[in-house]
């Protein structure tokens, strides 16, 4: 009669999940008008985004000089001084290999756009990470003549030539011949990596060492992904400080700044693609900034935080010098793992502490062995398979911890009875049964406890794995993005816009499963928290939160929860006889039982407060 009971809650349950939904639904439904409204109101936030473009289109906004008009010409040099020398030619030099095209113009000697060649958006567009004034680097510093100079105003002289099948492009600030600022860009076949140098010849009185030289490298991080605020959850900047550290900027605050020192290298993290500079000899001191422009989901917003960062450089012997890296490509781990010499792929999110280890040691390398053979979608499935026979015996000893409270629960219920009126005394003979028949209530926690980490790991692995993104399986097109199988007219609070199939499987799957485990010794103590309520909401909140998150997550919970309730019912089945169980408990209770610490210190504080009570009355 039990089993009948169990399964029409869990008919009830399933049929209330989805009529809360359905009703939602249902009650925001827009009519004609306001449909029309959220039409009218998207146009007019579509036209200030276009309205708004020109004044995000560039970061630092040189000053133009027309070479048509003498005048100017002679006015811009006037400005500069000694480097008017520097032959001015507003022109573009291409450096490219098989994985990045980049664009270096005379202006600033900088790079102006950078393409990677291999991906797409999630719109097939070209993933470009420097495009129409997004990005500027450049050094201010004073000249001898009390000029301020900024290199992102000087124009450079190239020089392309080739090294050993490296393509190598010099760009030149010029005083003289002799007497120069040099850009070294060096870009090797088939790497991603491009090294660059800053050096300075002849320029001691030039340069006045005795004011300050800064670096300043600004980016505008630019979205491709469908989800602009969840692409923007995992974008930020990160940093290696002090010998080796980690550390990030907030990628949720309105704006973040620290200041730091001894810094190798900064990454402007775009979730799946990061530009990363790497300095061989550190920077003494670096102000960091990062500017969140994300308020709200937007289809056309463009770009998702402003990154900066401000290094103080030092003269040495009268010179500059630094040797560099510049690192344009993707969040990948078989890539960055490439250059561990210099510790870049401590720049991917796999999350703090043991998460962390786990997310990087284990589930990384596995699913990269799993997807060499299997598609995506289907290592997936096999991970998870391992993952949860790995964790079988944790899900064993839950089982049998609830199978205990099972045997217990008419006792236990008797006590309440008995003591309805006297909470304390409730207490104290519930923990002295559970003593006796050498049950823990504590120990169906402790399994759930050991599975966190897992659990973690994996809600940091499945959105940022480069191997998911734009991996497809089923009705999903992206397993690192949302799926959608309906797109709403409107937009639900906390949910979205469109409809995700695997978040509603995964919801369905939780909801049985804590049936199974929560509904059946579900007792509702006085004061405590309705159970039931939490058992219906828990599965519904789930299907809200994951709605917008990486499909390939709702996938694994939503197979997790379907194995672990198939090895429950093998364990209630074939393996675990409630019988033995009563037996065993039987047994246990005739056995003298010796109190730990613990125990023995919870019964005198107990008795301590029912003496009290007495007392007070």
């Amino acid at each position: 009669m039990e089993e009948k009971k169990i399964d029409a809650n869990t008919i009830i349950g399933f049929v209330l999940i989805f009529g809360i939904l359905l009703f939602m639904l249902w009650q925001n439904q827009p009519s004609d008008e306001e449909i029309e409204a959220e039409k009218a109101k998207q146009e007019l936030v579509d036209k200030k985004a276009k309205q708004d473009a020109p004044v995000e289109k560039d970061l630092t906004s040189p000053a133009t000089v027309n070479f048509q008009d003498s005048t100017a010409v002679a006015n811009y040099k006037s400005t500069i001084g000694a480097f008017g020398f520097t032959k001015a030619s507003d022109e573009i030099t291409v450096l490219e290999n098989n994985l990045v095209y980049m664009k270096i113009s005379n202006k600033g000697g900088q790079i102006v756009e950078a393409r990677l060649k291999k991906f797409k958006t999630y719109d097939s567009i070209p993933v470009y990470l420097i495009k129409d004034g997004n990005a500027s680097f450049g050094i201010n510093f004073s000249t001898s003549d009390n000029r301020v100079l900024d290199t992102k105003d000087l124009f450079f002289e190239p020089s392309l030539s080739d090294n050993g099948g490296n393509k190598v492009l010099s760009m030149k600030a010029k005083v003289s011949e002799n007497q120069y600022l040099e850009y070294r860009y060096e870009m090797k076949p088939d790497e991603y990596l491009v090294d660059f140098s800053i050096k300075s010849q002849g320029l001691s009185n030039v340069i006045n060492s005795s004011k300050p030289i800064d670096l300043d490298w600004k980016l505008k991080a630019i979205r491709h992904s469908k989800s602009i605020q969840y692409s923007n959850r995992y974008s930020e900047l990160t940093y290696n400080y002090e010998d080796g550290k980690i550390d990030k900027l907030s990628d949720t605050s309105d704006k973040d700044e620290e200041t730091e020192e001894d810094v190798r290298w900064l990454s402007y993290r775009q979730h799946f693609f990061s530009s990363i500079l790497v300095t061989k000899k550190p920077f003494e001191t670096a102000k960091l900034t990062s500017e969140n422009l994300v308020k709200e989901e937007s289809h056309t917003q463009k770009f998702m935080k402003i990154y900066e960062s401000q290094m103080p450089l030092k003269i040495e012997g009268g010179e500059l010098s630094y040797n560099m890296n510049w690192y344009y490509g993707p969040t990948d781990q078989k890539v960055l793992s490439q250059y561990k010499e210099i510790g870049l792929d401590d720049s991917i999110p796999f999350g703090w502490g043991i998460f962390g280890l786990i997310n990087r040691y284990l589930f990384t390398p596995l699913f990269s062995f799993l997807s060499g053979f299997a598609p995506a979608g289907i290592a997936i499935i096999i991970m998870t398979i391992l993952v949860r026979l790995a964790m079988s015996p944790v899900t064993y000893k839950s089982y049998l911890s609830q199978a205990k409270m099972k045997v217990l629960k008419p006792e236990i219920a008797e006590i309440n009875e008995k003591y309805k009126d006297n909470q304390m005394k409730r207490q104290q003979e519930t923990m002295k049964l559970n003593n006796k028949a050498g049950v823990s209530p504590l120990s169906g926690c402790v399994p759930a406890l050991i599975q966190l980490p897992i659990f973690y790991s994996l809600f940091m692995f499945f959105p940022t794995s480069f191997a998911l993104r734009q991996k497809s399986f089923l009705w999903a097109d992206d397993l690192s993005s949302y799926d959608t199988i309906a797109q709403l007219p409107f937009t639900i609070p906390f949910y979205g816009d469109h409809v995700s199939l695997f978040p509603i499987l995964a919801s369905i799957a939780i909801f049985f499963y804590m049936m199974m485990t929560t509904g059946q010794n579900m007792t509702q103590q006085p004061g405590m928290p309705n159970m039931k309520f939490i058992m219906y909401l828990s599965p519904l909140m789930m299907l809200f939160f994951f709605n917008t998150y990486a499909s390939g997550l709702s996938l694994y919970y939503f197979v997790s929860n379907l194995i672990t309730i198939f090895i429950m019912l093998a364990i209630k089945n074939f393996i675990l006889d409630d019988a033995k169980v009563h037996a065993q408990i039987q047994e246990n209770k005739k056995k003298p039982k010796k109190e730990n610490k613990f125990q023995r210190k919870m019964r005198e504080m107990m008795e301590q407060a029912e003496a009290q009570k007495k007392a007070g009355k």
